[in-house]
C-alpha cells in the first residue's frame, strides 16, 4: 500500500535550460482550474489513504512556489481536506529562492510543510545565467534566514556539477558556501543533457562545452571526500545529510515502496501497478471532469521486474540491498537469483556483501549505472 504522496505543480515563470520535467510557462495557463482538478484527483484516491497511513508528502514541479499566495492557500486547503495528515512525518515542498517570499514560507509552515527543498544548483552567478536560473545568492541567503526565523525543521538544497565550462574551483566554491550555511541536506547531481531541452539543442549544434568525464569524476570524488569531512552522511549515490535529516519521501522510491502520484505527468506506484498521468493540462483536466483518474499508462509490475527494481533502486542507497528483506519479499535467497552477477561484481570490486547487505563500493558509486545493468534482463 502507498506510504507517500507526490503532487506535481507543472508551472514555471522561467524554463531552465536543462529541465525535461513536465512543465509549462506560467503565463496564460489555467492555474486555478488545475488546482481544483488536483483536488478532484486527491478525492479519487480516498480509499488508498484509508488503507494505510500516509507518511510523506512531496510537492514538486515545475515550481510549486510559482503559485501565488492565494493559489498556494487553496492547494493546501485541498490537501488538508482529502489527505489524512495525522501520520505524516515529512511534508516537503520544492522552491525557487527568488519566489519564496516570507509570506509564502509562513503559509507553508502553518499548512504543515516541515521541509523546504531549494533548487540552488550553483553559487556561481555566471553559471546560474547559463542554466537559465533567475535567483541570486542573496535570494538564497534570505530564504535560509527566514526559514530559521519561521522555524522550518529542515532545508534541502540541490546542487549540480559537470555544468557547461564549469571548473573545479567553481564547484569547490559552491560546496564551501553550502558548508558555511550548514544546510542539513544536500542533493548533488551531475548534469545529464536530456532530449527536448535547450541544452540538448545546443549540444546537437556543437554549441555546448561540457567538462570531460575525468573532471566530472574528480568533482564527484571531491564531493564525497568533503561531505565526509564536514560531517554529512552519504545515504544515497547523490544525497547527503546530517544525522536524522535524510529525505524520508525519496527513501520510499529507493526502498521500492508504493506511492501515489498526483498531477499532470505525475508517476505513481499503487497496488503493484506503476502508472503515469496525462501530461497535457487539457487532457489531464478533462479526464478529471469525467470523475475518472487521469491515468495515461498503467502497467502491472511482474515479480521479475520487482526483483530488478529491488536491486537497482536499493543499490543506490549506501545501506544497500538487504538479503533478509529480499528473501522475505520474493521467497528465494538473493544469491539464487543473481549469484553470477554478484560474483562478477565482487570480483570487479564494484560491490561488497557484508552485514547481510549487498552494497556498492566507493569505486562502484562512480559507475552506478554500469552496475545496475547487471540486474536488468
Amino acid at each position: 500500500m502507498a506510504r507517500g504522496v507526490y503532487i506535481h505543480i507543472p508551472f514555471c515563470h522561467q524554463i531552465c535550460n536543462y529541465c525535461d520535467f513536465n512543465k509549462f510557462f506560467f503565463h496564460n495557463q489555467p492555474v486555478d482550474e488545475y488546482i481544483e482538478s488536483l483536488g478532484r484527483e486527491m478525492e479519487l484516491y480516498t480509499e488508498q489513504y484509508k488503507n494505510k497511513p500516509i507518511e510523506t508528502i512531496f510537492i514538486g514541479g515545475g515550481t510549486p512556489t510559482s503559485l501565488s499566495e492565494a493559489q498556494l492557500e487553496r492547494l493546501f486547503s485541498l490537501i488538508h481536506q482529502y489527505i489524512p495528515l495525522k501520520d505524516v512525518v515529512e511534508f516537503t515542498s520544492e522552491a525557487n529562492p527568488d519566489e519564496l517570499t516570507y509570506e509564502k514560507m509562513k503559509l507553508m509552515h502553518t499548512s504543515g510543510v516541515n521541509r523546504l527543498s531549494m533548487g540552488v544548483q550553483t553559487f556561481d552567478q555566471e553559471l546560474l545565467k547559463v542554466l537559465g536560473r533567475t535567483h541570486s545568492n542573496e535570494h538564497v541567503y534570505a530564504v535560509i534566514e527566514n526559514a530559521k526565523k519561521i522555524g522550518f525543521p529542515s532545508i534541502s538544497m540541490d546542487l549540480m556539477y559537470g555544468l557547461p565550462n564549469q571548473t573545479m574551483e567553481q564547484w569547490k566554491h559552491s560546496l564551501k558556501e553550502v558548508f558555511r550555511l550548514k544546510i542539513p541536506h544536500i542533493s548533488a547531481y551531475s548534469l545529464i543533457v536530456e532530449p527536448k531541452t535547450i541544452f540538448y539543442n545546443l549540444m546537437s549544434k556543437g554549441k555546448l562545452s561540457l567538462p570531460g568525464e575525468d573532471l566530472e569524476a574528480d568533482m564527484y570524488g571531491y564531493l564525497l571526500d568533503e561531505m565526509q569531512k564536514q560531517g554529512y552522511n552519504q545515504y544515497e549515490i547523490s544525497n547527503f545529510s546530517f544525522k536524522g535529516k535524510e529525505s524520508r519521501h525519496n527513501l520510499l522510491y529507493w526502498d521500492n515502496d508504493e506511492y501515489i502520484g498526483l498531477g499532470a505527468g505525475a508517476h505513481g506506484y499503487v497496488n503493484n501497478n506503476r502508472y503515469s498521468n496525462h501530461g497535457p493540462l487539457k487532457k489531464y483536466m478533462q479526464t478529471l471532469d469525467l470523475n475518472e483518474k487521469p491515468i495515461m499508462l498503467q502497467k502491472e509490475v511482474t515479480n521479475v521486474e520487482k526483483m530488478e527494481e529491488e536491486m537497482f533502486l536499493g543499490l543506490r542507497k549506501n545501506a544497500g540491498v538487504s538479503l533478509e528483506r529480499f528473501k522475505i519479499r520474493f521467497g528465494k535467497p538473493l544469491q539464487d537469483i543473481y549469484g553470477n552477477q554478484l560474483d562478477e561484481l565482487v570480483q570487479k570490486q564494484l560491490i561488497v556483501i557484508e552485514d547481510n547487505y549487498v552494497k556498492l563500493t566507493r569505486r562502484g558509486r562512480f559507475v552506478g549505472n554500469e552496475v545496475f545493468q547487471y540486474f536488468l534482463q
